[in-house]
């Protein structure tokens, strides 16, 4: 039996209260459910692939804390090793084993990091990686593709998605014109206007950022051929390609969409899975070009918290974890199966939708398509996907609050989950 009421009077109480005491009642803009409609629930706790609200309801989630929970909320081998490593202490702010140890991990497994930094957010990781692109190459500008988020740094803050792209933002009031004048945009998928950006600025580009999939416009894919010409194009103009794998990185491949793909960056930004849930950042790559932070160099870059104990002994069992056999096969099977499942009933009941996967992420437009780029993407009918989301929530299926976002699978997700899942699709799009 589908259940088609939820209890959300302490959720309600709660977002109410909130809403005194934090600009709009979260600490992150795309939880308050601004493209949806209604109220955020207020989670209580997680296990496996699910959530419970405070006011007792049980959903299936497909958010995973925006990624990192690919090995499943709570992973008992994850807090057993927490556990083990509260005893030593939280936080220390000097070096620590730990730390080699995540290290050696991610370089042996992301093709183009040889020496790696550890930081504690994937906006950090960004911000960072921009300074060292300029400082390597003695250049200004940059090229990032519309739809692309690579946190909120002001350089970024240009054409970007996930949350800017959901509340309808431009960009951002208080970013100067000063900061942004050397950020050049193209259309994802789009290797000709890259190819002008650079004619028109012979020299001066330092390098292009993206997300190698994308996942702040929703889930797309690069079209065959698109990142290795970007590798072709940055050779031939002295530039760095940067990879931004906050959220592919170990997630679509254990070595992230560059081992998927077989295209090397020069430099890769990580995130999300590598703390196993808990606040952590990464950049690395060539060692030459790492070889420019300071304390080995002149690029300056600190944080008291990184290379938290926590986070590293979080990270290091969840990848321990993602090594183990057939555990990337599993998630493409289940992921593939939630998807081709969503878009057959979709297409039956009459509604125009195009997605697709890779791997444990995900996506689903409520538009023909195909969506190449994020103009595709905002042919999205967003107010039938508010209400696809609400009828959802409220049949206990948790997907992220916003057409413009990716969803995640996990390892916790079983195919009775998936079943269960379609099973609500099918009545919600026959009735929508």
């Amino acid at each position: 039996m589908i259940n088609t009421t939820i209890k959300t009077t302490k959720s309600q109480e709660i977002f109410a209260a909130a809403q005194n005491l934090m600009p709009g009642g979260v600490s992150s803009p795309v939880r308050a459910f601004k493209s949806v409609g209604g109220q955020p629930i207020v989670f209580d706790r997680v296990k496996g692939a699910h959530i419970w609200d405070v006011d007792g309801n049980k959903y299936i989630d497909y958010v995973g804390t925006w990624g990192p929970a690919i090995c499943g909320h709570a992973n008992p081998e994850v807090i057993t090793a927490l556990h083990e490593a509260l005893e030593k202490g939280t936080s220390f702010g000097a070096p620590c084993v730990l730390e080699n140890i995540l290290a050696e991990m991610v370089i042996d497994a992301v093709p183009s990091i040889e020496m790696v930094r550890f930081v504690n957010s994937g906006t950090e990781a960004c911000m960072a990686v921009l300074r060292l692109m300029r400082a390597y190459t003695n250049r200004e500008k940059i090229i990032k593709f519309e739809g692309c988020y690579h946190g909120h740094a002001d350089m970024f803050l240009v054409k970007a998605g996930s949350g800017v792209a959901t509340l309808g933002l431009p960009d951002s009031p208080g970013v100067p014109k000063s900061a942004t004048k050397g950020t050049l945009t193209a259309p994802f998928n789009d290797l000709e206007a890259v190819k002008a950006l650079f004619q028109q600025n012979p020299g001066e580009i330092a390098g292009v950022i993206l997300e190698p999939v994308v996942g702040n416009a929703g889930f797309i894919a690069p079209d065959a051929g698109f990142l290795e010409g970007l590798r072709e194009i940055t050779q031939e103009n002295g530039a760095l390609l940067v990879f931004d794998e906050v959220m592919t990185g170990f997630r679509i491949a254990y070595g992230g969409a560059q081992a998927k793909f077989g295209i090397t960056p020069d430099l890769t930004t990580l995130g999300k899975v590598i703390g196993g849930g808990l606040p952590v950042g990464a950049y690395g790559g060539r060692r030459e070009i790492m070889s420019m932070i300071a304390p080995a160099g002149p690029v300056y870059q600190a944080g008291t918290l990184s290379g938290n104990p926590l986070a590293m002994t979080a990270g290091i069992k969840t990848l321990e974890l993602l090594q183990k056999p057939g555990t990337y096969d599993y998630l493409e099977r289940i992921t593939q199966k939630l998807v081709n499942g969503m878009l057959t009933i979709a297409k039956e009941a009459g509604h125009s939708v195009c997605g697709g996967s890779i791997s444990a992420m995900f996506g689903l437009f409520f538009t023909s398509g195909p969506v190449h780029n994020y103009e595709d993407a905002k042919k999205s009918d967003t107010a039938k996907f508010g209400r696809f989301y609400r009828a959802m929530l409220e049949r206990g299926i948790y997907l992220a609050p916003s057409q413009f976002e990716a969803g995640f699978t996990s390892l916790a997700h079983t195919e009775e989950d998936i079943d269960q899942t379609l099973a609500v699709v099918k009545e919600v799009l026959s009735n929508l």
